[in-house]
């Protein structure tokens, strides 16, 4: 019958912990279709995440991703890397680990601080102490992760095909052990 791969796979983890290269890779590997819900609200209303955040503020944000998440998870065989944030609202960690198997890719602190020092498209990082802010935005969000992740994987210093071949194993140890 073959490994049963979870129907759809949420990432979940903080800017810069990887959800979008990893998730496009897994999609690949798996034969699912990737999505970014940061990217569809873009596409959607056709303006960057920090321009939502300035015309909107981060609630009006939240609730576009919110809408995204729910429309979404009702989709079959998708990877869906969420926004940073999208674990705060209780309903969207409700969604994630309801209808989906949920992979927190975790990073320390100062490898997403590499990763996103010079990136002007992150509205929680402008015109801060972006190492501050990472740091204050890891100890608010990490145990919100951990607490709807069926699994965490560090994105730390590995290659990407390391860290495809860990989800990989994971999901196929999910198989059930007795065959039909």
């Amino acid at each position: 019958m073959g490994t049963q791969i979870p129907n759809n796979i949420f990432l979940i983890g903080l800017m810069g912990a990887g959800k979008t290269t990893v998730g496009k890779l897994i999609a690949k590997s798996l034969g699912k279709t990737f999505y970014d819900t940061d990217h569809v609200i873009e596409q959607r209303t056709g303006v960057k995440i920090p321009t939502i955040f300035e015309l909107e503020g981060e609630a009006g944000f939240r609730k576009r991703e919110t809408a995204t998440l729910e429309e979404f998870a009702q989709q079959e065989n998708i990877v869906l890397a969420t926004g940073g944030g999208a674990i705060i609202a209780p309903e969207n960690r409700e969604i994630l680990k309801k209808y989906g198997y949920v992979i927190y890719l975790r990073a320390n602190v100062n490898e997403l601080y590499l990763r996103t020092r010079n990136d002007k498209n992150r509205p929680l990082l402008q015109n801060v102490d972006v190492k501050a802010k990472l740091e204050q935005l890891f100890h608010a969000r990490n145990p919100l992760y951990t607490e709807t992740a069926h699994l965490i994987v560090d994105t730390g210093h590995q290659p990407v095909a390391v860290i495809i071949q860990k989800i990989e194993s994971a999901l196929k140890a999910l198989e059930p052990s007795c065959k039909p």
